[in-house]
């Protein structure tokens, strides 16, 4: 699958898919498969199942900064 780039409003005809409709659902990874960075825009998000920033391995929404990918609860970058 591509990763498309939008600038401006966004209109669609038919909805937009996803597992389920009105619900987004990231690419998940654990810390030893993150994608780099370099081949993610900045923002990009996504869900590390095995992050520990909020809990023991609980699991976290994440965006990327350019540098680290972001835990979006903490701040911090995931570990």
């Amino acid at each position: 699958m591509a990763i498309t780039t939008f600038s401006g409003p966004v209109a669609s005809q038919n909805g937009f898919q996803g597992s389920i409709a009105g619900f987004i659902t990231p690419p998940a990874y654990t810390l030893a498969t993150l994608p780099t960075n370099a081949s993610y825009t900045n923002g990009t998000m996504i869900y590390v199942s095995d992050a520990t920033n909020v809990g023991a391995g609980t699991g976290t929404i994440c965006f990327n900064d350019g540098t680290d990918w972001i835990d979006i609860s903490t701040g911090l970058a995931v570990v």
